[in-house]
């Protein structure tokens, strides 16, 4: 009866999952959603062209495995493209927990369009980018915030990235980043701060996580092997959940939140030093 719950986008595979495994560990029960229901389900995660092939990961596993764990957990299939489906996904969370204690935006739009040049890049897929990336996350905040002003306490935490905040080195076919994805982020980057102006001292913390580069199925499906990979120093998607539950209860992540962005590999080294990182990969 004392278990909190969390909603979670983008939780089949990668951070997502990873989270949600984190956070039924610690106690929460789960909405999780995503397109992916089911293993083997193809949906559109092309970055430069068109590619649909089936990727490792999905709700139910996610599920299993969170179950395993003693979570109760929901399992929501949603796409952040129809915002029908994310409304409904929220309002079917609420019905069924009775309360969302954090939320977690952590899906972003994956298609054509995020790595186009602006010469190149269809207001098409601007606009598919926009309503993923910052549409739908401000949905559920409207949707799900309530009733954590309500209560008194709360988080909403949003991934971001990198990309939002540092010029890119080359063009995005060329090792850089485009435009369209990097100023979705920025814009989402700029929620948390009205949030905390809009509802200071409301016991609600509002954050955005920097993942650093974490190396995803939908990386590998685009052609990004790990050779290349490795050059990154890639970040374990287990150490973002772990940033994510840190900043959702502990109560030292305060002296954090007035931070615009939360640099997610830096502060685990910082708080759970080199032998606990060396253990977890």
């Amino acid at each position: 009866m004392n278990r909190k719950v969390a909603f979670i986008t983008g939780a089949s595979r990668g951070i997502g999952a990873a989270t949600a495994l984190q956070l039924a560990g610690f106690g929460y029960d789960l909405a999780i959603t995503a397109r992916t229901m089911s293993e083997g389900e193809s949906h559109e995660h092309g970055s430069w062209q068109s590619n649909t092939a089936p990727l490792p990961g999905s709700l139910e596993s996610t599920a299993e495995r969170a179950r395993a764990e003693g979570a109760q957990v929901l399992c929501l299939r949603s796409d952040i493209l129809d915002l029908d489906s994310v409304a409904a996904a929220a309002d079917d969370a609420l019905a069924h927990f009775g309360r969302v204690d954090l939320l977690f935006n952590n899906a972003c739009y994956q298609g054509p369009g995020n790595m186009q040049r602006v010469l190149d890049v269809e207001l098409a897929q601007i606009d598919n980018i926009y309503r993923g990336n910052v549409q739908a996350p401000v949905l559920l905040v409207q949707k799900l915030l309530p009733g954590m002003l309500a209560r008194g306490n709360g988080a909403v935490i949003n991934m971001v990235s990198g990309s939002a905040i540092n010029d890119p080195p080359a063009p995005a076919d060329e090792g850089g980043w485009g435009f369209a994805y990097p100023s979705s982020k920025a814009a989402l980057i700029r929620l948390m701060p009205a949030l905390r102006v809009e509802h200071a001292d409301s016991g609600v913390r509002f954050f955005s996580v920097e993942p650093g580069f974490v190396y995803t199925e939908v990386m590998r499906a685009n052609g990004l092997d790990e050779k290349i990979a490795a050059r990154f120093n890639a970040t374990p998607p287990e150490h973002v959940a772990d940033i994510i539950r840190w900043l959702a209860e502990d109560d030292a992540a305060l002296e954090h939140h007035h931070r615009a962005v939360i640099f997610a590999p830096q502060l685990h080294g910082k708080l759970f030093g080199e032998a606990h990182n060396a253990a977890a990969e």
